[in-house]
């Protein structure tokens, strides 16, 4: 491509600088016609950007002497091989993630990171490495998330970011616990990203955090969530997804966002509570444990005081410690 042919970059939002447009009015006065040594040493720059957009050109039958050219047709010419470019650029910019996948991938393999497990603390660490790992794309995302309902600042920032990865065709299956279902926020979540393919269950039992993306990798927390482990090695990883992600995802029930719990999620939830009152647990660590509000537990104790027929704590405590079975209506 010629220097003519390269957009020009000057200062401010035209094309010419001030100066170069003084001097190529100063060619045009002159017949135009411009002689070097008549340039000042000032001049030379706005010279220079003159020669390099076309606007003068050198006189071959006369050295040091430059010819003014017609700026309407310049511009007509320039436009057209600046539009080219342009699209060419633009062709380029959108080809380029495709192109650049497989350096990526081979970026990312284990070679590049030192080993088949790396380990991460802290979780802004954790989550930038994340970012790091599926910066090429993803194809299948497998989760499984303890703790109870997401914090609802969280849910509001991934929103976008998560339906843009379902969007580009991704596969996405999560694991929340029972406790979710309580929580509107976490509900409102689910429902928006159900509605676009994301699929979520609920699952009641203790299971560990776990993701997998692509088949590729696999985190997992090492003693507590600060401390992660990169999983890299391809049996491991295929371990990961087989025998823990699908044994549990098999085991866990469905879950859209509807504001109804279903009720063996219900039964199942009530029977922790239950065994956690008979271990002695107090109701704040329950709460915590089951991922749920305190009055959202007073509510199940209150409705199962109902069920037992019994008035108080004490009498439901007592009623449950007598039946093996917890069964109401075998009291």
């Amino acid at each position: 491509m010629s220097a003519r042919e390269q957009p020009v970059t000057a200062p401010g939002s035209r094309i010419l600088s001030p100066d170069a447009r003084v001097l190529y009015l100063k060619a045009i006065q002159q017949n135009g016609r411009l002689l070097r040594h008549d340039c000042t040493s000032e001049e030379n720059s706005a010279l220079t950007e003159l020669l390099e957009l076309g606007l003068l050109i050198p006189d071959s039958e006369e050295p040091g002497t430059f010819m003014a050219v017609d700026p309407s047709q310049l511009s007509a010419s320039l436009s057209s091989a600046w539009q080219r470019q342009a699209l060419d650029l633009l062709s380029r910019a959108a080809a380029l993630p495709e192109d650049l996948n497989d350096l990526a991938e081979a970026f990312h393999t284990p070679n590049q990171r030192g080993g088949a497990i790396e380990y991460v603390r802290g979780k802004a660490l954790i989550n930038q490495r994340l970012q790091q790992d599926t910066a090429s794309g993803i194809t299948e995302g497998l989760a499984m998330q303890p703790g109870g309902p997401r914090p609802p600042a969280l849910l509001a920032s991934s929103r976008e970011r998560d339906l843009a990865t379902l969007r580009q065709g991704a596969t996405m299956r999560t694991i929340y616990n029972a406790s979710t279902r309580y929580h509107q926020p976490t509900r409102d979540y689910v429902s928006i990203l159900a509605n676009e393919g994301w699929q979520f269950r609920t699952l009641d039992e203790p299971y560990a955090r776990l993701i997998v993306v692509n088949r590729r990798f696999a985190v997992i927390p090492v003693v507590d969530d600060d401390l992660a482990a990169f999983i890299y090695d391809p049996a491991v990883v295929n371990f990961l997804a087989e025998e823990v992600f699908e044994r549990n995802w098999s085991r866990a029930l469905d879950f859209d966002g509807d504001r109804t719990v279903p009720q063996q999620v219900v039964s199942r939830l009530r029977q922790t509570i239950i065994d956690l009152l008979l271990s002695g647990t107090n109701h704040r660590v329950i709460a915590r444990r089951l991922g749920i509000s305190e009055r959202t537990l007073a509510r199940h104790i209150a409705e199962m005081r109902e069920d037992y027929n019994v008035d108080s704590l004490f009498q439901l405590g007592y009623v449950l410690g007598r039946a093996p079975s917890n069964d109401p209506n075998q009291v």
